[in-house]
């Protein structure tokens, strides 16, 4: 039985001419550029999606380097097998011949095998390629990261994209060669969003599609829709896309974006985020962001995790529809957020200021013979049920930490404040 390369495989460019997209890192005047075709690249941590080329372009470097090239991947890797390209690369820069280690999604590496690159790389027995997915400031060792120059790689634009399918389809000595086949501008359209910047998937799903159409024909949605797929949105909900997205919520909530908000909502559970997860932060938010300005908030919040507790998916995720919109458009107030600094800033400074005398529970002899309670005025035996006393301790009197916003509800809260702070001086 005779085994086909796949397409994405077949395709993936030999030189810097065939390499599509990334000019941001390999324009014609670029350093990257110039290293290539020197032969002299640093070590380097490749950060981009999947499908944007990281591979490809260690691939493009093994073609036009004159140095020896070994790769791994880290997800079969261990340790021992490190030693082992480590010890060979040390006897082979004995010869005068250096190695070039490109390590393929370097984050799936521990503390401990990431370590055992460091001398290596340091002392240059190594010029060591790592290509990750996740953010290398969390899942690759600082000290290691801090050796390396990290190369940022962007998701393939749609115009890349659209020229790597026809040429794919059409053109490129090791594509597909249909020239019998052609692709409705809807259907490419479609085919180019779903991708979302990933040519691997792209060559893919038309490689399985150009395998299904046989003669002279026209891929169109209809056609498309026959053939069941879908590419999950690209998201980690334990890593940086998680935390991207749950900020760009949060913060389309706190700017009263509601369109942004609902859309960062779905794009959060439509990549599979965990409900209660998202609830937990909306929750935050009614309380950091919204607090007094609306007090119904929070109680929508509640009741919200409790709908979605009771009712599950999807029905329970209109709750969480409700809530968004809610949040977004209620008035904004961090006052309890800033309050919460001030009170715990002055208790680390202050420590602990004893209790007024006149509010002390003189429940003992002593405590009576100490004058506790002595000079307390019973707020409910005064008119209008407010004695005007200051509780705080005598160091920190007329210290204000709750300053109510003039937004919302909270507005009403400051004129209470300062109606009593009249009462307080009359008195």
């Amino acid at each position: 039985m005779h085994v086909t390369t796949p397409l994405a495989e077949r395709m993936r460019p030999q030189n810097l001419d065939e390499f599509l997209g990334q000019q941001r890192i390999l324009g014609e005047t670029s350093m990257l550029r110039a290293a290539i075709l020197n032969s002299n690249v640093p070590s380097m941590v490749f950060w981009g999606p999947p499908g944007c080329g990281k591979t490809s372009l260690a691939n493009v470097i093994k073609n036009l380097g004159k140095k020896r090239f070994v790769a791994i991947s880290a997800v079969t890797s261990g340790v021992k097998d490190v030693k082992t390209i480590l010890d060979e690369a040390k006897t082979y820069k004995e010869n005068n011949t250096e190695t070039i280690l490109f390590i393929d999604e370097i984050h799936r590496f521990n503390k401990a095998q990431q370590d055992s690159l460091l001398g290596a790389v340091e002392n240059g027995t190594i010029t060591l390629i790592g290509a990750t997915t996740e953010n290398p400031g969390f899942e690759v060792n600082s000290a290691l990261l801090s050796r390396c120059q990290l190369i940022l790689f962007g998701p393939l634009q749609e115009q890349d994209m659209q020229n790597l399918m026809e040429s794919a389809l059409h053109t490129h000595p090791r594509g597909l060669k249909r020239k019998d086949l052609s692709i409705s501008p809807e259907a490419a359209q479609k085919l180019i969003g779903q991708a979302d910047g990933d040519a691997r998937f792209l060559l893919n799903q038309l490689e399985w599609i150009a395998a299904t159409v046989q003669g002279e024909a026209e891929i169109t949605l209809e056609l498309m829709e026959e053939i069941q797929y879908k590419k999950p949105l690209r998201y980690d909900k334990h890593g940086e896309e998680h935390y991207n997205l749950i900020s760009v919520l949060h913060k389309s909530v706190r700017g009263s974006d509601t369109q942004a908000a609902v859309y960062w909502l779905h794009r959060m559970l439509d990549g599979g985020e965990d409900p209660r997860y998202i609830l937990r932060r909306l929750m935050r938010m009614a309380m950091e962001d919204i607090g007094l300005a609306d007090p119904n908030a929070l109680l929508l919040a509640t009741a919200a995790r409790e709908a979605f507790d009771f009712m599950g998916v999807p029905e329970g995720l209109i709750a969480l529809d409700e809530l968004t919109v809610y949040l977004s458009l209620a008035p904004k107030s961090n006052s309890l957020e800033v309050m919460n600094a001030k009170v715990n800033k002055c208790i680390r400074q202050t420590g602990t200021l004893p209790v007024p005398r006149a509010f002390r529970n003189p429940v003992t002899k002593v405590g009576k013979d100490l004058g506790y309670g002595k000079g307390y005025e019973y707020d409910h035996d005064v008119q209008g049920a407010y004695a005007g006393q200051e509780h705080l301790p005598e160091k920190l009197k007329g210290t204000k930490f709750y300053e109510p916003t003039a937004y919302g509800r909270e507005k009403t809260l400051g004129e209470r404040m300062a109606e009593l702070e009249k009462l307080s001086k009359k008195s």
